[in-house]
């Protein structure tokens, strides 16, 4: 990484605006000001986040925004209603009001006097998602969005659902949100009115995982703020970017097929990290490409941005399976448009424990079904199936990605190729198609798609979930009838990938993968028919224009914060065994370390730890237990929220055990429990 110190404009940074809303309520933002831009105006950009401008993402804050000021442009860090520094409270995520703040937010930066009418919105994660709501509203000043690691669809591709299946980062995403929700704004920035705010926020703003439990089919709820639902709504240019090893990859896919406006898609190898920062690398100058974006729909300078291809994507060489990874051997590909005319869906076989692909592979693509061939194999996997699965959403620092699939292998029904002769190019949206029958009424699926290597290594490729009963419809959920048989696809996750000459690919079907996704209510048992499912892939033919595209530049970003470190940070994932027992234990350590931010004199102290519990074969013994500590503290001000989460089931219902403890210099000032029983719905 660069750190650039010289700019075309010199910046003013402004610790703290408050912002107007229409009902009354402030929010409160941090600008960077070019000098110049308060003799002629500029365009401005805004990121709009509930992660605490003043302390938590001020370190990201700082290089990102200096550096787009740096080259012109006003930024404007503003905290959402109930975060930060901000009035109000912060009861769910994406809602209405959450919409309109930002319509106003964009509005009045369009009214300053440094802004010459035009903004631009951008943001990871939360402020993707909302950058492609907000933009659906059509505000009038709002000309172009980045929208990265971020999803259209907020029940079939978010945190909380995947295929119908309950994922474990919704436990881990409301343990963050709980933490978040929870903690006070800065007396430096509101006063003394700091207190009353905090302890509003503590009182009110919710247990997230309740609702999000209680909403286990796509709905309203989930819908209301899916602009999949709208895509015609959004009527500004959008640049969609993610990474193959974040959970939000599909969404830049769906976008550019769906969307009307201009657009361009960027998926590189990396997980929940902004380009220039990425992991698994190569890292990218992300900051002078969102730099040309700004240029071309804010400035209108021609820099021939919009030349370049929709659709370009870092297409993955094989590697051997790891937890991490620095980088990612490859190359970039590029596609003018999406669906792609240089992609073919290609069928293959599945034979018992065999796929129809490899030596003479032309030869083996799906033949025509016959009537009564084949056997049933029976599948029904052990509950360590999914503990080296890693996280559905990886954020790099730790050791979340998939490891060797021939741990999980051993639980599964298990297809291989023969020895490919030549090497094989994927990009694009895999699926599974099966014939089955269950002998219980709900059941799950998890289809792996694997790079197996000579020596016997398998690397996962990609990978999809079924909630059986969510077969035709997430919204209609119905059960199983036992032994009927059924016909159902699953689509895996998008991926561009090579299978070189001399491996093997390999489909893994398992009928769990725990903790990634929750587990069915009791032990089932499904029949596969293989005579009667293939694979999917999506193939491309390399063309020679990938070569010719040009390069993008190295990392660069504007100088970084100062801070002074006291507890370094810790990151790591442990697999804890009781043989006595039978229990199995995952252990998530995500420990953000103890530091002080120089510039403000605040010291910060961040750590959550995650348990994932099983005993035995005993499906109701799943739990899933979350805790977290956060402290702020100054010569004037010293605070610290503690919060721990439990969910566990029965075969009926899910059970929520939450706990909050807040203390002011040492003494405990506030403390809540919440107990909350949820129904099984088909899940």
């Amino acid at each position: 990484m660069e750190i650039i110190d010289s700019f075309p404009c010199k910046v003013r940074e402004i610790e703290n605006v408050f912002i107007p809303m229409r009902d009354g309520a402030r929010l409160a933002a941090r600008i960077w000001l070019p000098e110049e831009a308060e003799r002629t105006p500029m365009p401005a950009i805004m990121e709009y986040i509930p992660y605490r401008k003043r302390d938590i993402t001020r370190g990201r804050d700082k290089p990102n925004h200096g550096y787009m000021a740096g080259h012109g442009y006003v930024c404007v860090r503003v905290d959402m209603r109930g975060s930060g520094d901000s009035d109000g409270v912060l009861t769910d995520e994406y809602t209405q009001q959450e919409q309109e703040d930002g319509v106003d937010v964009i509005a009045w930066i369009a009214e300053q006097s440094w802004c010459d009418g035009n903004v631009g919105m951008m943001g990871i994660s939360w402020g993707g998602f909302n950058s492609l709501q907000v933009a659906a509203k059509q505000p009038p000043a709002l000309k172009a969005i980045i929208s990265l690691c971020s999803s259209d669809d907020l029940y079939a591709d978010n945190m909380h659902y995947m295929g119908g299946c309950l994922l474990g980062d919704n436990l881990s995403e409301a343990t963050v949100m709980f933490a978040f929700n929870t903690l006070p704004p800065d007396p430096a920035i509101v006063g003394d009115r700091w207190r009353d705010m905090w302890f509003d926020r503590m009182k009110n703003s919710g247990l997230w995982l309740e609702p999000w439990l209680e909403h286990q089919r796509r709905s309203e709820y989930w819908s209301t703020s899916s602009v999949c639902e709208y895509y015609s709504a959004i009527q500004c240019p959008v640049y969609a970017i993610g990474g193959w090893a974040d959970g939000f990859t599909n969404t830049v896919l769906r976008l550019m097929e769906h969307l009307e406006v201009p657009r361009k898609g960027l998926i590189g190898p990396w997980g929940h990290k902004y380009p220039h920062q990425g992991l698994p690398g190569p890292a990218i100058g992300f900051l002078q490409e969102a730099v040309r974006w700004w240029d071309y729909w804010l400035k209108g300078k021609d820099n021939g941005i919009m030349d370049e291809p929709m659709l370009r994507a870092w297409q993955q060489d094989s590697v051997p399976p790891d937890t991490s990874y620095d980088e990612r051997p490859g190359r970039w590909i590029g596609e003018p448009g999406w669906p792609s005319k240089n992609i073919s869906l290609e069928r293959y076989a599945l034979a018992p424990y065999t796929l129809g692909l490899g030596e003479g592979q032309e030869k083996t693509r799906q033949q025509p079904h016959r009537e009564g061939q084949g056997e049933a194999l029976a599948l029904q996997s052990p509950l360590s199936v999914g503990l080296f699965a890693g996280k559905w959403c990886s954020y790099a620092a730790t050791p979340d990605l998939p490891g060797d699939q021939r741990e999980e292998d051993g639980g599964s029904l298990v297809f291989s190729s023969r020895v490919l002769q030549e090497s094989l190019d994927i990009f694009g949206v895999p699926s599974l198609e099966l014939e089955l029958a269950a002998d219980k009424p709900q059941a799950m699926l998890a289809v792996r798609l694997s790079d197996v290597a000579p020596d016997g290594k398998a690397t996962r490729v990609t990978y999809g979930l079924l909630n059986l009963s969510h077969r035709d419809s997430d919204a209609h959920p119905e059960p199983l009838v036992p032994h009927q048989r059924y016909r159902v696809t699953i689509p895996l996750n998008g991926i561009a990938q090579r299978f070189p000459a001399g491996h093997q690919i390999r489909v893994s079907v398992s009928t769990s993968y725990w903790p990634l996704a929750w587990l069915p209510p009791e032990p089932v048992q499904v029949d596969i028919y293989p005579s009667k499912c293939s694979l999917v892939l999506p193939v491309r033919t390399p063309v020679a224009e990938d070569a010719r595209m040009e390069a993008f530049k190295p990392p660069e970003e504007a100088p970084r914060l100062e801070t002074t470190t006291f507890e370094s940070s810790e990151h790591n994932w442990l697999l804890h065994r009781d043989l006595a027992t039978k229990e199995s234990v995952l252990e998530v350590v995500n420990d953000q370390g103890h530091f002080r931010i120089d510039d403000i004199g605040t010291e910060v102290r961040r750590s959550t730890r995650e348990w994932y519990t099983t005993t035995n074969d005993d499906f109701t013994s799943a739990r899933g237990e979350t805790y977290t500590e956060r402290s702020f503290k100054r010569d004037d001000w010293n605070v610290e929220v503690y919060t721990r989460t439990v969910l566990s089931c029965t075969e009926t219902t899910f059970h929520i055990h939450a706990q909050l403890d807040a203390y002011e210099e040492d003494y405990r000032v506030f403390s809540k429990n919440w107990e909350r029983v949820i129904p099984r719905d088909n899940m």
